[in-house]
């Protein structure tokens, strides 16, 4: 009997992971979706030599630093909106152009997107709530669109390394960017 019950519960502690996946699928994955788009970027930002965060494609584009900080800057904003919270103010794409500085600023700032995905079960993230692109949307969307808008300058940061004979992190895995 001692032995069945002991089964029984580990069976439901390997279990639970999965069950709250299943109870929460909407933001199981938002959450894969960010961890995979956050994986690249804080590896671009180790991978990329500080000597190239100057570096620019055309005279008229934002640098490697200027886009590490601006998705700092922009995660930051969007997850506090989707999260209802007061932002981490870095200023990072403004006021900041060392690899290192650049790089605590996006780690930081996943750092905080972490958190507001953790706090938010699919109830919430169906919340409406004001946002600055079109005015309000639900919590989980303004998730997804930081997780887009991540993916979008992490394929700018992707041009910039192939120019400069990077192999950027979405394909230095075997994957295909």
């Amino acid at each position: 009997m001692k032995t069945s019950i002991g089964i029984g519960l580990a069976s439901l502690v390997l279990l639970l992971p999965s069950a709250a996946r299943a109870q929460n699928p909407m933001m199981a994955a938002v959450k894969a979706q960010h961890d995979q788009v956050k994986n690249y970027l804080l590896k671009t930002a180790e991978t990329v030599p500080d000597n190239l965060y100057s570096f620019k494609a055309t005279p008229e584009v934002r640098s490697i630093a200027q886009l590490i900080g601006h998705v700092a800057d922009a995660s930051a904003g969007i997850c506090a909106s989707a999260g209802g919270e007061k932002p981490p103010q870095l200023n990072a794409e403004k006021t900041m152009t060392a690899k290192a500085q650049l790089s605590k600023a996006l780690s930081d700032a996943m750092a905080f997107c972490d958190k507001v995905i953790a706090g938010m079960d699919d109830k919430k993230a169906m919340e409406t709530t004001k946002f600055f692109v079109g005015g309000s949307s639900t919590r989980g969307m303004i998730l997804a669109f930081n997780t887009a808008h991540n993916f979008e300058h992490y394929g700018n940061l992707v041009t910039y390394m192939r120019l400069n004979k990077i192999v950027p992190p979405s394909s230095a895995g075997g994957g295909a960017d």
